[in-house]
């Protein structure tokens, strides 16, 4: 029932709506030309519109974002939240010597974004990689994202996601709420996720 913008900085826009499209109607991805008829009658009902935009890694800015953005509501299409995958891989036009510390660039990065949110007052959704040494941790703490801190600092909502090799066999992972500026934070739900056909079940903590 939303308005959703999904930009893609590693993915094509064919690959992303193959994931969306096998959350809406539970086929696998890769099972989906099979089942066109049966597709096509189950995306039809769904209210709301989806823009996935494509570029390639480290061409976009923020800049970029914002202008789509604009040339989506002049047609008609006012976003009620934005995704962005991922913004490591975005441009920072700021700092344009190579003697800027990627840690520094990284956090310009997150701050536009956030200015992004605020000009057009819509939720901006990012996902960030964590380091080598969450790979077999139960839970992932702010410590653990790769790269730079100030991700953490700029953001209003921070959640983990925990998968260690057992969790991948057996469809399980943990989320923990590492930064909440709205509610509670330090909190962790067990998950159930099917990832061929994109489906995620988050529990109680119980």
């Amino acid at each position: 029932g939303l308005n959703v913008v999904y930009y893609s900085c590693e993915l094509s826009e064919t690959y992303v709506g193959a994931r969306f499209d096998s959350h809406f109607t539970g086929i696998p991805s890769q099972d989906l030309k099979f089942h066109e008829d049966e597709v096509r009658s189950k995306l039809k009902d769904i209210k709301g519109r989806l823009i996935v935009k494509y570029y390639p890694t480290k061409t976009a800015t923020v800049s970029m974002l914002n202008a789509h953005l604009e040339k989506c509501i002049m047609q008609g299409m006012k976003p009620d939240i934005v995704i962005i995958d991922y913004a490591d891989l975005l441009r920072d036009v700021a700092t344009r010597s190579n003697n800027v510390r990627h840690d520094i660039m990284l956090g310009n990065i997150y701050e536009d974004i956030r200015g992004l949110a605020g000009i057009y007052q819509i939720p901006i959704y990012t996902a960030s990689q964590a380091n080598r040494s969450a790979l077999e941790e139960d839970v992932i703490e702010a410590d653990k994202i790769a790269d730079s801190y100030a991700k953490v600092m700029v953001a209003d909502f921070v959640v983990s996601l925990s998968r260690k090799i057992t969790d991948k066999i057996s469809g399980t992972g943990r989320w923990h709420i590492i930064k909440n500026r709205f509610g509670p934070d330090g909190i962790t739900f067990p998950s159930k996720m099917n990832m061929a056909v994109c489906h995620i079940q988050i529990f109680g903590e119980n």
